[in-house]
């Protein structure tokens, strides 16, 4: 199964302008419900900038022993994930990483076990291909006005649950149809 998650405010941005996301609510219960779903994944397939944002933080996670013990476990997950990254400027090695300039839909298709895909630009060219089976949308209880949309095309979709957490962070999970 192909996923993605992603936060999203109410007015359904992606991101803010100029890429900034620090209106996104996060709480210890959300990160953990966050990485019990995404230790179960074999695959992570992000864009250059997502993964960029990511080797800033998870390699060395344990250089920062005052962040919250969600973030601390989640370094792990990360690190120990494979990783395809599609770059077209850059080439990534580390950290179980492989890199890839274009999206092969049957090599996609033919990946083992279940697979993330995340990074708002590369999401976009898997669900032109009709990709994605599982998205899940982290509602945060913030208009912000402008940014990036998460959804640029129609996309018909099937309601397969919702969660509420303590933070007022909703999680709305959909399907095909």
């Amino acid at each position: 199964m192909i996923s993605t998650m992603a936060s999203i405010s109410l007015d359904g941005f992606f991101e803010g302008p100029d890429h900034d996301i620090d209106w996104h609510h996060m709480s210890d219960e959300l990160h953990s419900h966050i990485n019990a779903e995404l230790a179960r994944f074999g695959t992570f397939i992000d864009g250059r900038r997502n993964h960029e944002l990511m080797l800033a933080a998870w390699p060395h996670a344990e250089d920062h022993p005052d962040w919250p013990r969600a973030m601390l476990d989640f370094a792990p997950i990360w690190r120990n994930t494979r990783k395809i990254v599609y770059s077209r400027t850059r080439r990534f090695t580390e950290w179980n990483t492989e890199t890839r300039t274009e999206v092969d839909p049957d090599e996609i298709r033919a990946l083992e076990g279940d697979v993330m895909v995340g990074g708002n630009e590369l999401l976009q060219t898997f669900f032109e291909h009709d990709l994605v089976d599982e998205i899940r949308l982290y509602v945060n209880p913030v208009a912000i006005g402008a940014g990036t949309p998460f959804f640029r095309k129609p996309n018909a979709l099937a309601l397969k649950g919702t969660r509420a957490f303590d933070n007022g962070v909703v999680l709305l999970t959909y399907g095909r149809r």
